[in-house]
């Protein structure tokens, strides 16, 4: 428990410095939202100084930091300069859509993974394998957006299984949002599945030599029986904390997909509110992705010791 409170505080600190750093770096930025907030018409001193007084930019700089976080902690982390709306009002809609990608992303990872390495393990070394290891090397070595970007050529324009460029949100038609969002997501997951599958057959080999599996072949396990009652346990923990520590990459990897087939959500507003110099929203939707990463690293640590009582022992 001491362990488990003092991991959480080092999380929690980690969060701090991460938006610190975030808030002092667009602060640093010269420009003046006041301009992109009032037109040329409408711009005069005396307006521009009401508004920054409205904002909050006349107080000083740290004051305006611990004001924004406890902003983010009672939903209102301040106000979007281009679109004049709240920060958590703008995001709310798009968190969903890109929490939503990023969960079908994880478990198409786990789901091709784990099967699959299952199945190889079986017959280490026969054709099925060898083919496979070729093309898990090829799709490791190819960027989600890449595959995006053949997904949208051949499922949407060839085969016309969905539109490219026309998200269709989940309450008009729940079908085809899976759809669009499943080949987005499958272009994401596929280069993580290779590489998770690359580590569970390492791992699997690498338990399969050890003393309790040849033991468990002399007291006449086939091999199928030994890997399923035996290896498996052990050799699936690399496997589980890769996983979780490749979550903050799917998040991540899902604001890029996300531009290649116009899904709506975090990825396409950070970009938008970058070129519109939109400070506010991208600080706070930089700060989401940051606290994804962290947690998912905090997490992948805490499963490990979880499932592996080595790591409980010391």
């Amino acid at each position: 428990m001491k362990s488990i409170l003092k991991r959480l505080g080092l999380l929690l600190v980690t969060l701090l410095i991460i938006s610190l750093v975030v808030f002092l770096a667009f602060q640093i930025i010269p420009g003046d939202p006041t301009i992109k907030m009032l037109s040329i018409d409408e711009w005069t001193p005396e307006k521009a100084a009401a508004l920054r007084a409205e904002l909050g930019l006349d107080k000083p700089i740290m004051q305006r930091y611990f004001l924004w976080v406890i902003g983010m902690f009672t939903g209102n982390p301040g106000r979007s300069y281009g679109y004049n709306l709240s920060v958590s009002e703008l995001i709310a809609g798009k968190v969903s859509i890109t929490f939503a990608l990023s969960a079908m992303a994880f478990a198409l990872t786990a789901g091709i993974a784990i099967p699959l390495g299952m199945r190889l393990a079986r017959n280490p070394g026969g054709p099925v394998d060898r083919v496979v290891r070729v093309i898990n090397q090829i799709t490791m070595s190819i960027p989600p957006f890449f595959i995006g970007i053949i997904f949208t050529y051949v499922f949407g324009l060839i085969l016309k299984i969905f539109t490219p460029g026309v998200f269709i949100p989940f309450r008009e038609n729940p079908v085809q949002c899976i759809i669009y969002l499943f080949f987005a997501a499958l272009a994401i997951a596929l280069p993580k599945a290779a590489m998770a599958l690359r580590l569970f057959n390492g791992s699997i080999s690498a338990e399969a030599g050890r003393e309790y599996v040849r033991t468990a072949y002399s007291r006449g396990s086939s091999r199928r029986m030994a890997i399923k009652n035996h290896v498996f346990k052990n050799a699936i923990i690399p496997v589980i904390t890769f996983l979780a520590l490749a979550l903050g990459d799917i998040v991540a990897g899902s604001v890029i997909v996300e531009q290649i087939f116009a899904i709506p959500g975090l990825g396409r507003l950070l970009l938008l509110s970058i070129s519109n110099r939109d400070f506010p929203v991208v600080q706070m939707i930089v700060v989401i992705i940051a606290a994804v990463i962290v947690t998912a690293n905090f997490a992948a640590d805490a499963i490990n010791r979880a499932i592996d009582p080595r790591m409980r022992a010391r």
